[in-house]
């Protein structure tokens, strides 16, 4: 991994006018001012509750999803794309460059197309290849890479198992030669055991191809073993971002203590000390005044419900969006 910034966001919001007439204007905001940078070559993980805007985020990141303020920059060498207003010949060379992982595999693929059709689709989309020839070596090649034989490049998707059709879809989604993949929980829908057959897939092509990955998921043993990098999100807004070890051995937000702590343990002493969440995340349609977590956290006092906490980085690169971070740290350290 580099130091080199491949996708920055600053203050990115994704909102949906939902009003029902002329004079609603009813603004659904998705993804509220969230800022973010992935390195070049990093497994950056984002994670949340369902409704947190997980998704919505990794969309408008592959101009998938409408940027409505703020803005995001994609930069590889000496290209660089505004993704608030990047459109036309430029979004189509975007498209080979940033790739999407979908979470279902089942439905993902068409069942009316052979493999070798499916994984050479973009091929012929894009005007990557001119030839037939030149369009097959290079499905052969990205699908050696996946664990794809020719015979599988033969059958329909029907004939495969769960994850050899998440390995169909990596395969498409890598034919074009991108930089930058969205994974879209995209082991969710797998049992563990191909789960982890195919996470070891996914850090052996990053290896191997330079590849950067935003990795969307809600299984935080998942993003432990897998991400450089871990951003959590509630209710459309960034709570806290460190590297990957560091969030674990001491998260700083409420949230995401939370969220750690329903993590399932085989050790008898430690049933009964998660910390349950009381209630439902609220609608983004009906957020809550001051900290969006106030209405369900328990260490909320009035600041909480009348300030909103701004995303701090007190310089360890560990940034938390909580007033009360540093008592509650403090508090945590000396019991």
């Amino acid at each position: 991994m580099s130091d080199e910034i491949l996708i920055s966001a600053k203050d990115l919001t994704v909102g949906y006018n939902i009003g029902k007439g002329f004079f609603d204007r009813t603004v659904l905001k998705a993804v509220n001012e969230v800022s973010v940078e992935i390195k070049r070559g990093s497994f950056f993980g984002l994670v949340g509750e369902s409704g947190s805007g997980k998704t919505t985020l990794g969309r408008a990141l592959l101009k998938a999803a409408p940027i409505t303020g703020g803005h995001a920059t994609f930069t590889d060498g000496e290209v660089t794309y505004d993704l608030a207003t990047v459109s036309g010949d430029e979004l189509k060379d975007y498209r080979k460059r940033a790739q999407l992982i979908f979470q279902d595999p089942y439905a993902a693929l068409s069942p009316r197309m052979t493999v070798r059709d499916i994984v050479a689709e973009p091929l012929e989309v894009m005007g990557l290849t001119k030839t037939r020839e030149e369009t097959d070596a290079r499905v052969r090649e990205i699908a050696a890479k996946c664990r794809l034989n020719l015979e599988h490049l033969r059958r329909f998707p029907h004939a495969f198992s769960g994850g050899q059709r998440q390995r169909i879809s990596i395969a498409r989604a890598l034919v074009s030669g991108p930089k930058f993949i969205v994974a879209d929980e995209s082991v969710a829908a797998l049992d563990v055991s191909i789960q982890a057959d195919v996470l070891n897939l996914l850090k052996q092509l990053q290896k191997d191809l330079g590849l950067t990955f935003l990795f969307i998921s809600h299984d935080l043993s998942v993003v432990a073993h897998t991400c450089d990098h871990v951003a959590v999100m509630y209710l459309g807004r960034l709570v806290e971002s460190a590297p990957t070890r560091q969030l674990f051995a001491a998260p700083r937000h409420p949230y995401t203590k939370a969220l750690f702590s329903a993590i399932p343990s085989l050790d008898p002493d430690d049933r009964g000390r998660a910390q349950k969440l009381v209630g439902e995340i609220p609608s983004p349609l009906n957020q809550p005044s001051g900290c969006k977590f106030h209405t369900r956290c328990p260490n909320a006092i009035d600041k909480c419900r009348t300030t909103e906490p701004t995303l701090e980085n007190p310089g360890d690169g560990h940034a938390v969006s909580c007033h009360r971070w540093r008592e509650l740290l403090e508090a945590a350290i000396t019991a």
